[in-house]
């Protein structure tokens, strides 16, 4: 099916093209934390969005949504709005949001109000702000959508599996749009401090614009960070009768669990996907020119994907880590790396990959460092992978 409408609020803009043109020009969206509550966190940075959302909504909107919900409520606008405000039968267009932990800062907050103040001053809307299925939700009801507003909860593999199951729904002839993408706003002392404790966090003060560095030697772990991405996915057949205009095409997908640890990266598992993803798209690997990979910055992330992507693929693609820019989005990674993969293709760019000053010896890939690349490719593969053995690939072609 076709990508017919894309949004995005990122470390790197507060919309898809701002952030697609930070990624081009190498621009990091890493900050120190300088909230008073970071100063005794073990970690120092962390990427926050460009735009606070709340800003961009009417005040009585933005406070029955927690941050995350109207991160999505926005890019989801923006991606409709992109797509033409497309006319549809309310039954027949669906919403597919992912995210890793939901309303986490409206459950934490809440919290400390209800210990500090008491049931009476919890906040009417707490409920719907912090469940997981909220931001799809919200989206389903701004857009009149009928067709099923569901939410994948699948770690950092949230926002990818949203955009396979949103090619699900088109597929099984349930939907002919879907506007599908995932969203995360987690930065809060709790979550950095839980994170930390299991050293999954670098805990670098120095300039935080080199704390992400995938595939570097130097690596130190994954900075946290907050965004959406959402895409309008569409029936060809209904995008092509409207005359829509589309980005490319999502042309296969697929999901595996590696059923092997609660945290560890596993390349068998990795690989299934990629392969999967492949099939499903009717392309072999000679036929991929670009890989956005996950690569999150840390070491065992980083090589088990190197090893699952150079058995699948090869070594001929040009790999790209745009983390090293936003850093992790978690839910909404997977989206967004989507959108630089589908834009790349377009474009017949491929960012460079920042803070790749010494590519680790045991990455046998074309990682792209330096300077942007240019070319023309036909095909990319974008990959993302969760906590829990969460393993999604989906393939783009232009």
């Amino acid at each position: 099916m076709l990508v017919t409408g894309v949004g995005a609020m990122t470390p790197l803009g507060a919309d898809a093209p701002s952030s697609w043109s930070g990624m081009l020009d190498g621009k990091s969206g890493v900050r120190f934390l300088e909230e008073e509550w970071a100063a005794d966190l073990p970690v120092h940075v962390a990427a926050g969005l460009t735009v606070d959302p709340a800003s961009l909504l009417p005040r009585t909107e933005a406070r029955k949504l927690d941050r995350g919900e109207q991160a999505a409520v926005l890019t989801a606008r923006e991606a409709w709005q992109d797509a033409g405000a497309p006319q549809v039968e309310p039954e027949r267009c669906a919403v597919v949001i992912g995210t890793g932990t939901g309303g986490v800062l409206t459950t934490l907050g809440q919290d400390d109000v209800f210990e500090r103040a008491g049931v009476r001053r919890l906040s009417p809307f707490a409920v719907p702000m912090l469940m997981p299925n909220g931001p799809a939700a919200w989206v389903s009801m701004d857009l009149g959508a009928k067709g099923g507003a569901r939410t994948p909860v699948s770690a950092c593999a949230s926002g990818a599996e949203a955009l396979a199951l949103g090619q699900d729904l088109i597929r099984s002839g349930r939907a002919d749009i879907v506007v599908a993408g995932g969203v995360e706003a987690c930065l809060h002392p709790f979550t950095i401090a839980a994170f930390a404790q299991m050293k999954a966090l670098s805990t670098q003060s120095v300039d935080p614009e080199t704390v992400s560095r995938p595939f570097d030697v130097k690596r130190s772990g994954f900075v946290m960070g907050e965004g959406a991405g959402m895409m309008v996915l569409e029936r060809a057949e209904f995008a092509r009768a409207r005359g829509a205009r589309a980005y490319g095409t999502l042309a296969g997908s697929a999901v595996s669990s590696s059923a092997n640890h609660i945290t560890a990266s596993d390349a068998e598992g990795q690989a299934f996907a990629m392969e999967l993803a492949l099939r499903d798209a009717g392309l072999a690997p000679a036929d991929i020119g670009i890989v956005h990979a996950h690569a999150t910055s840390t070491e065992s992330g980083d090589l088990a994907e190197a090893e699952a992507i150079g058995r699948v693929i090869g070594s001929h693609a040009a790999v790209t880590a745009t983390k090293s820019m936003t850093g992790h989005m978690m839910g909404a990674a997977g989206t967004v790396g989507a959108l630089a993969a589908l834009f790349a293709l377009r474009d017949g760019t491929v960012p460079a990959t920042r803070n790749l000053d010494e590519l680790d010896p045991r990455v046998e890939l074309d990682v792209v460092g330096g300077e942007r690349r240019t070319g023309q490719w036909s095909a990319a593969l974008a990959n993302s992978f969760g906590f829990g053995g969460h393993n999604v690939s989906l393939v783009f072609t232009d």
